[in-house]
């Protein structure tokens, strides 16, 4: 009796994955093969699952009639340094938030909880009046100072509890052979936390690559646009490209599937080691 109920949970569960598995990856299957077909044969009917005959024709698009190079430049740019920078910020602020104690701790952590809770779209009139003011407005390097200081919060939360997982004899330790405490972050904690700095990382790096409401809002001119804006472009008021915004859409998801695929290991060992604690 055991035998069969564990055996027809488990046919359960195989069902549910798989079900799940064809919900995930189907729609991703579409836009690659909306991509690879000829644009008249995008609304043919009866409609094709696999296209009889497979074009590059709208990839040939978005780059001799749109500037889509110089989108995944941009957003390459923006997203590598802001990704880059919030981490080494987030480094420092969650050491200190994990390692000391002061008055205003338990507030600075509520107050980098809440403004997760808040939609960005909420400030995109302040913020673009106070980055017009600043003559900052279409230009990358406005776009990653507000970038970092979105993905500041959360990756300080998030480190804080990779920090708290280290022990702090390790510190203690380097300290007592002579390293400064700048020297024992960097010498013993920081290798120590290379997962959970890769996981906080590709956080960021997927975040400012794929947020389009700053980047619509504080860029206006082709030779500034990331791949968020460009994508929206291909929305007009009586007709939507979809041949180009498939096209677009793949070469979108295609680098950041080859980071999750090249630091999985890094992305899997930083999630459950900041976790549990203990």
């Amino acid at each position: 009796m055991i035998n069969k109920e564990s055996i027809a949970g488990r046919i359960v569960r195989i069902a549910f994955l798989a079900m799940w598995l064809v919900i995930t990856v189907f729609p991703l299957y579409w836009i690659t093969i909306t991509s690879l077909k000829i644009p008249g044969a995008i609304f043919k009917f009866p409609i094709a699952y696999w296209p009889d005959e497979f074009s590059l024709q709208n990839y040939a698009g978005l780059f001799s009639k749109a500037q889509f190079g110089v989108y995944l430049g941009n957003s390459l740019i923006v997203a590598t340094v802001a990704g880059t920078v919030a981490t080494a910020i987030s480094i420092l602020s969650a050491y200190v938030l994990a390692r000391f104690e002061f008055r205003s701790k338990t507030a600075l952590l509520m107050a980098a909880l809440v403004t997760q809770m808040i939609p960005s779209f909420i400030a995109l009139g302040p913020l673009y009046m106070m980055m017009t003011q600043l003559g900052l407005v279409d230009n990358r390097f406005g776009l990653i100072l507000v970038y970092i200081a979105v993905c500041i919060p959360f990756c300080t939360v998030m480190l804080r509890g990779f920090f708290e997982n280290v022990p702090d004899a390790l510190e203690e330790a380097a300290m007592v052979d002579g390293c400064s405490r700048f020297g024992a972050l960097f010498r013993v904690l920081l290798p120590v936390m290379r997962p959970g700095i890769v996981a906080a990382f590709i956080f960021n790096f997927v975040n400012c690559w794929n947020e389009l409401f700053l980047s619509v809002t504080l860029m206006n001119s082709d030779t500034n646009k990331t791949i968020p804006t460009a994508l929206n472009g291909f929305i007009s008021s009586f007709n939507i490209d979809w041949g180009s915004m498939s096209a677009a859409a793949v070469l979108t998801i295609v680098p950041t599937m080859a980071l999750f695929a090249f630091a999985s290991r890094y992305i899997v060992q930083g999630l459950t080691s900041g976790a549990v604690k203990g």
